[in-house]
């Protein structure tokens, strides 16, 4: 499709004010038994579908392709990517290969946008690591902007990129608003604001909604994420409690709160999604519990609709095609990461963690590691072996 039909085919379904009720909808028995009342209903206005996950599948089963195609064809279907890895240092032909893959999921479904997660994934391989936080630096910010423009370009779609729940550290807990912004510049991205990464972020920095929210581009929030998580305590300190971005859980009351907060800060906002694992829906008491949240989203979103002003609206594409060159890379980048992988995996403790990172070419650097919390360095290691098992 040429590049002005793309423009003109957004501009036609522009309709403010409106904001959709929505689910994380995957191949997973336990997820679709869970949501399988509200889709009979009629009650989920949108899907967001991680595309990038079957890739167990021999084949996608007819009637989920089906479901796919039927909010496909109302214009009411969102991609959203786990494992293209954004910010690694060296380009992997699995990048090139997931990007091969976009490209044919977005003939095959019309996705009203493409998002992806923001870090680094540890581990080798390429569908099992742990989405990790980089240094805040212009070459980062170079990599990260190369690969959104080559995902723009694969699916000619509006680009986003979400919130991460883990940081080493409180300043980079400020920063990370503003560095998202940079990031989506070029493809005039838009950010998933995930509610409970924000929650994590809280909890773990004991810092405020209303300061964090300040240092979000508030004015490029298209979607909205709500989910739950678990508490896991400190070994080195059992009075300290971490809060995990586990997606295993009901959502927390306190997650409802921010909700009922960021709505009205957020002109862009047009998707609202529920997520949960489907290990954690095995049970028909968090089944009946998840659909009873679905409910309290939708309340909220509906409430909040009915007195939504109308945005000057932001078709989040890029102002013209794209045409990546050569893949950007940094070299020192790719072995720190590598180097930090390694240790998160393999330190049978946070003393030989410290220890190893010390001594390696992370010590006095962009990393900063000499200003990380010792309870996320922790977090870290304990996230880094979960994923590598």
């Amino acid at each position: 499709m040429a590049w002005d039909k793309v423009v003109q085919s957004y501009l036609a379904i522009m309709k403010a004010p409106e904001v959709f009720a929505s689910i994380a909808c995957n191949l997973d028995t336990d997820i679709l038994s869970a949501a399988f009342p509200l889709l009979e209903e009629g009650r989920v206005e949108a899907l967001e579908w991680s595309f990038d996950t079957l890739y167990w599948a021999e084949q996608v089963p007819d009637w989920f392709s089906e479901l796919l195609h039927t909010y496909s064809g109302e214009e009411r279907l969102v991609g959203h990517g786990v494992f293209f890895s954004l910010v690694s240092g060296k380009w992997t032909k699995e990048q090139q290969q997931w990007l091969e893959h976009l490209k044919q999921v977005c003939r095959q479904f019309h996705f009203d946008h493409i998002t992806e997660h923001f870090g680094f994934f540890t581990g080798q391989n390429f569908h099992y690591g742990a989405p990790l936080n980089i240094p805040y630096t212009s070459s980062t910010l170079r990599i990260g902007q190369d690969r959104l423009m080559r995902i723009s370009d694969a699916c000619q779609r509006p680009v986003g990129l979400e919130n991460l729940a883990f940081s080493y550290s409180l300043d980079e807990v400020k920063q990370h608003g503003h560095f998202l912004e940079k990031l989506v510049e070029p493809v005039n991205g838009f950010i998933i604001l995930d509610l409970h990464n924000l929650y994590c972020q809280l909890h773990n920095f004991s810092v405020s909604f209303e300061e964090l929210m300040q240092l979000y581009p508030l004015h490029r929030v298209r979607e909205i994420h709500i989910s739950g998580g678990s508490w896991e305590s400190s070994v080195l300190d059992p009075a300290i409690r971490i809060r995990r971005d586990t997606h295993d859980d009901a959502v927390p009351a306190e997650v409802f709160q921010l909700l009922e907060y960021a709505l009205p800060l957020c002109p862009e906002l047009k998707y609202v999604v529920l997520e949960q694992l489907g290990n954690g829906l095995k049970l028909e008491s968090s089944r009946i519990q998840f659909r009873q949240d679905f409910l309290k989203m939708e309340e909220l979103v509906k409430r909040h609709t009915t007195t939504r002003k109308p945005a000057a609206k932001n078709l989040f594409l890029p102002s013209h095609p794209l045409q990546p060159g050569a893949a950007a890379e940094d070299k020192t980048l790719q072995a720190q990461q590598y180097t930090l992988s390694h240790i998160l995996e393999t330190a049978t403790s946070y003393e030989e963690a410290l220890q190893l990172l010390r001594s390696s070419s992370l010590a006095n650097s962009e990393w900063q590691i000499e200003s990380w919390a010792p309870h996320m360095l922790e977090t870290a290691i304990s996230i880094a072996q979960k994923w590598r098992k």
